[in-house]
């Protein structure tokens, strides 16, 4: 027992000592999780849900005198039907209309002869049903589907369940088309899976790079070389940036082709074909300008390590920051329109690939995605070209 004490003390003693060790193992975890998880789970709600100062546009059709109070709460103009409910519905499609709610003629009557009929009579009058059309894509039309359906159930239970009906089976309520449904479920799950795929690519490459060659001591041969400590830091990362990038891409790849067996690989599977070749050159421009901020910074961390090991404890929190913003993408309506947020480094790059696989991107937004990684990671190549020249960095054991 005396032995196995000995041994304790000794490894209690080399861990704690180690204070990089300390932070990076103990503290920088939960206090990431922490800070990450406590504000994008306020920033997810928000997404979520329709802006407060949001006017939506919306057309209910004989709206009943019993609900009109309640439907105006909601934010719903009464004043004013449509002339063609086809036209409504297609402009519902292209988000151009929130919601269409289509109730049947002589709605209150008919809910209050049912009310009154016994349920046995043959005089009964039929179940009216109340139609809302609304767009799943749309955040706004989501919403405002969501608080008229909750009212409307709401009004079903104070009076009895079975006296009228909430889009009935049989007819296609969500007007979205097949192209919106599709690149909103493309936008909702890859931009993770992509931004995964590079970070974990980055990972892989540059702590072998950096803290591999310290850890074996070649670096110091390197150095005595007559290159120049500047371009030798350039050259590792445009080299590990390439790298990552292509096998980042191999595993988006292998993630598209496999699309369609998750789905089934049904007859009636949507055309995943919706992509342009402009699309895909818009997504490589903020790809590899997020690689090499993802190099440059694994970089970094990786010429303050003294081992590989202790490089990829490092890196550890940058990777639940990674995975915590791209999981922002399940969430929303689509990508942020405000351009502050395309200058934040990584979620810009993810609403930035969430417009793209939505086919709704902003063209100086994508500019700005690319312009400030770039930035980022030229600011990073600096900085690691500086870490190059101290000899406290580059030979610390």
């Amino acid at each position: 027992m005396k032995g196995v004490l000995t041994v304790a003390r000794k490894e209690f003693a080399r861990f704690f000592g180690d204070r990089r060790m300390v932070l990076t193992a103990l503290i920088l975890p939960g206090l990431m999780i922490y800070v990450l998880y406590t504000v994008m789970g306020s920033a997810l709600t928000d997404m979520m849900e329709a802006d407060e100062d949001y006017t939506p546009v919306a057309y209910v059709i004989a709206a009943p005198d019993s609900l009109a109070p309640a439907l105006e709460a909601v934010g719903l103009n009464l004043g004013v039907e449509p002339v063609s409910p086809d036209d409504v519905r297609a402009d519902i499609t292209a988000q151009a209309v929130d919601l269409l709610i289509v109730f049947p003629e002589n709605f209150d009557e008919t809910v209050a002869a049912l009310g009154a009929a016994d349920s046995d009579s043959s005089d009964r009058p039929a179940v009216p049903n109340v139609e809302i059309y609304y767009n799943s894509a749309s955040t706004e039309s989501s919403a405002l589907h969501g608080r008229v359906t909750a009212l409307l159930e709401a009004y079903k239970t104070s009076l009895l369940p079975e006296l009228f009906d909430v889009n009935r089976e049989g007819v296609t309520y969500d007007q979205v088309s097949e192209k919106d449904a599709v690149g909103s479920l493309l936008a909702s799950l890859l931009p993770l899976l992509l931004l995964v795929f590079l970070f974990s690519g980055c990972t892989a490459l540059a702590p072998e790079a950096i803290a591999g060659e310290k850890e074996r001591g070649t670096i110091a041969t390197i150095l005595v070389t007559p290159l120049r400590r500047g371009a030798l830091a350039l050259g590792k990362l445009v080299s590990l940036a390439i790298i990552a990038f292509l096998a980042g891409l191999s595993s988006l790849l292998g993630t598209i082709l496999s699309l369609p067996k998750m789905f089934g690989g049904g007859g009636d599977m949507p055309d995943m074909n919706i992509y342009g070749i402009g699309d895909y050159l818009t997504l490589a421009a903020v790809v590899l300008s997020t690689v090499l901020l993802f190099v440059a910074l694994i970089s970094i961390l990786s010429a303050f390590a003294k081992s590989v090991k202790e490089a990829a404890t490092m890196v550890s929190p940058l990777m639940i920051v990674v995975m915590v913003v791209g999981v922002t993408a399940m969430f929303g309506g689509g990508a942020q329109t405000d351009r502050v947020y395309y200058l934040i480094p990584t979620y810009n790059s993810v609403q930035a690939m969430v417009g793209i696989f939505s086919l709704s991107y902003d063209p100086i937004n994508i500019l700005l995605t690319v312009l400030s990684n770039l930035a980022y990671a030229a600011l990073g190549g600096f900085l690691l070209t500086r870490m190059f020249h101290s000899e406290k960095i580059i030979f610390s054991k």
